[in-house]
């Protein structure tokens, strides 16, 4: 008995379907991927924010004060010329929080690795015992003595908190509580700062937008406009 067997005709058909399927469902799944991602790094933050809250517990109330640390740090303090104007890596944060997080991957948000942000030197701050941590504290971006009124080393929330509102900080604005203060972020580079390097400019990990973690612990997603990932 013969049996039929496709035609080239008919192995074209099918091949084209399976091509618009496959263009119609990437993009999905690309989607789904870039949620799951931002979702596991808005858990590493939270991580980071409730080891930072036993910290300062475990020092009466204390935000720390290792500024010696930051500028200790194999390739000191920014080693760069373009923005920010400030150093806002934190491997100083893991060292002294290590007691408290013992999981050092969740100092780098899943889609981050092997993105153009990886490993730029405003990003990528490797501690002496080569942990890789690429999450920005801003509150302890500067090492200036005294500590400016907008930066937190070493005071305590009530007095970081009155300082903030004396500072009328545009990036902070007027915080009714330490709640309302961004504690660590992922990296981005806004597309209106000065000195952004043209091929950075509107960059960030998560498209328009990056999670952030409150001085309280809460984190959430923030979208901003200077962010476009074009």
């Amino acid at each position: 008995m013969s049996r039929r067997a496709f035609t080239l005709i008919e192995l074209l058909v099918v091949i084209a379907i399976i091509a618009v399927l496959a263009a119609l469902l990437f993009p999905v799944f690309a989607q789904a991927k870039a949620a799951a991602k931002k979702t596991a790094c808005m858990s590493n933050l939270r991580q980071l924010g409730l080891g930072f809250l036993m910290y300062v517990d475990d020092s009466d109330g204390v935000y720390p004060d290792r500024r010696d640390l930051k500028s200790a740090i194999p390739g000191g303090y920014r080693p760069w010329t373009t923005w920010p104007p400030v150093d806002p890596r934190a491997g100083w944060a893991e060292m002294i929080l290590d007691p408290y997080i013992r999981n050092t991957q969740i100092w780098n948000c899943p889609a981050i690795l092997g993105s153009p942000l990886s490993d730029l030197p405003e990003v990528l701050q490797t501690t002496p015992s080569g942990v890789a941590v690429r999450t920005w504290f801003w509150r302890f971006a500067r090492m200036d003595n005294p500590v400016p009124l907008n930066y937190c080393w070493g005071k305590t929330d009530q007095q970081a908190l009155a300082d903030l509102q004396m500072a009328k900080d545009p990036n902070v604005g007027y915080p009714q509580g330490m709640g309302d203060v961004e504690l660590a972020v992922d990296p981005y580079f806004p597309d209106n700062a000065a000195n952004v390097a043209p091929t950075m400019a509107g960059k960030s990990i998560h498209g328009n937008g990056r999670n952030r973690v409150y001085f309280d612990g809460h984190a959430k997603f923030f979208i901003d406009g200077r962010l476009n990932n074009r």
